[in-house]
């Protein structure tokens, strides 16, 4: 074999073993959390969750996705400026000696966005420098292209919301449709709750992740977008389905990207 290809066989595999690196780090951390119904999360459970800050307040949830993006709800961002993360934290308040942060250097929402309908609801954070992975911080894998989440699938949400958490179940398009208060749920969306009540996302947790376990390891099915209340007997949450924007996704990030995952549940 010519010194060429060996240089280009060598290259090739350098780029398998970071790919295969970078999907073994991706939604790897124990189950535990803290939304709606529940209880605190001890350091590290959710090391991909990420306080969205704007001049110094916590603003939004989001999540991080490889070591220079941050993935949210597009609804959280009204303006390009004052932006800042937060990762590796245990709460808002108080001492954090995991926490580390970056400024947000650009802002891409998705170009259908409707502010009306909260349909497309995502946006994209780049950092403005990489941050280094950590027990404390590392990215969350993400739902591919084709994911199938069955009614009834365990799902946990994460984040700082004004009341505490649990895991919600996901629900059908037309039981969430039905139901009074939640609004229209499109293809882009998904509907996730107890209908009973008490476990759900709360205000301070839009953009944060939305996820389900496959095998050993978390993928991100949703992003939490909008609802009526706050773990609200019959009137599930409703989630930008991430599945639906792998392409969009990666037309954004051309290196090191996110792992994404099929997954059918």
């Amino acid at each position: 074999m010519a010194l060429k290809e060996w240089i280009h066989l060598l290259a090739l595999l350098s780029l398998l073993l970071i790919l295969l690196i970078f999907v073994s780090v991706c939604g790897t951390a124990p189950l535990n959390g803290r939304i709606v119904g529940g209880e605190d999360a001890p350091p590290g459970h959710w090391p991909w969750q990420v306080s969205v800050q704007l001049r110094g307040n916590h603003f939004c949830g989001g999540s991080l996705i490889n070591k220079e993006w941050v993935m949210s709800a597009a609804h959280c961002f009204s303006g390009p400026s004052g932006w800042t993360v937060s990762l590796g934290l245990q709460s808002l308040q108080g001492e954090n000696p995991n926490k580390v942060s970056r400024n947000v250097a650009k802002i891409i929402l998705h170009p259908n966005y409707d502010s009306e309908t909260y349909d497309n609801d995502i946006a994209l954070l780049r950092l403005s420098s990489p941050v280094r992975f950590t027990d404390y911080i590392r990215p969350v894998c993400l739902a591919a292209s084709g994911s199938v989440f069955n009614n009834g699938t365990d799902s946990w949400v994460t984040g700082w919301g004004a009341v505490k958490e649990g895991a919600p179940h996901l629900s059908s398009h037309q039981q969430c449709n039905c139901l009074n208060g939640v609004g229209t749920v499109t293809d882009n969306m998904i509907c996730a709750g107890v209908l009973a009540g008490g476990k759900d996302s709360c205000q301070g947790d839009s953009g944060g992740p939305m996820v389900s376990k496959q095998g050993s390891v978390w993928v991100q099915s949703g992003i939490v977008s909008f609802g009526s209340g706050c773990g609200r007997p019959n009137l599930p949450g409703v989630y930008s389905r991430v599945s639906r924007y792998q392409s969009w996704i990666k037309s954004h990030i051309r290196s090191n990207r996110p792992g994404f995952y099929k997954i059918k549940m």
